[in-house]
């Protein structure tokens, strides 16, 4: 009994993802339902073992919100039109509009800054604001109007940028 609520609770903690029709953790969350207790093992035992199977096929994916969030993080800049769909909470409008990330290297001369970050993002300015190129440690990139983005370098003058990789 004790494997089946640790399994269980897994599942309801990490959040898994169905994607396939006819597995869902809905067949876990209706065993609580069941009044007898061997009949809501016997439920919780098949709703278990169809998560399983659907898993070892590769048709149930189990996430984690951090592994989500250095998702969104990661991919700040792009347009990945199914990742909200991705976030577990309900409540939030999940919405990354900033990020601030360390400076790995700046290249490039005034009004044609090229920065790399730490975590391998690399954008390119796409303003003619003059810049120098000084030794910078941290990147805060935030979104802009239309859609567009701006960065500042330790929190000096903001410039429009895209993102390149």
């Amino acid at each position: 009994m004790t494997r089946i609520w640790c399994i269980a609770g897994m599942v309801f903690a990490l959040g898994a993802t169905a994607t396939a029709q006819d597995v869902s953790t809905d067949d876990v969350y209706a065993c609580t339902s069941v009044a007898e207790d061997a009949d809501r093992l016997a439920c919780y035992d098949a709703a278990v073992g169809r998560l399983q199977e659907a898993e070892a096929a590769g048709d149930v994916t189990t996430v984690t919100r951090k592994e989500v969030e250095q998702v969104r993080q990661d991919s700040f800049g792009f347009s990945i039109p199914s990742l909200p769909s991705l976030m577990i909470g309900k409540s939030d409008d999940n919405s990354l509009t900033e990020v601030v990330l360390p400076v790995k290297a700046v290249r490039g001369a005034r009004g044609n800054l090229v920065i790399t970050l730490e975590n391998g993002q690399v954008w390119r300015q796409i303003d003619s604001k003059p810049l120098r190129n000084n030794d910078q440690t941290e990147a805060q990139i935030y979104e802009a109007a239309l859609g567009s983005f701006k960065m500042k370098l330790d929190g000096g003058v903001a410039f429009r940028v895209e993102r390149v990789k």
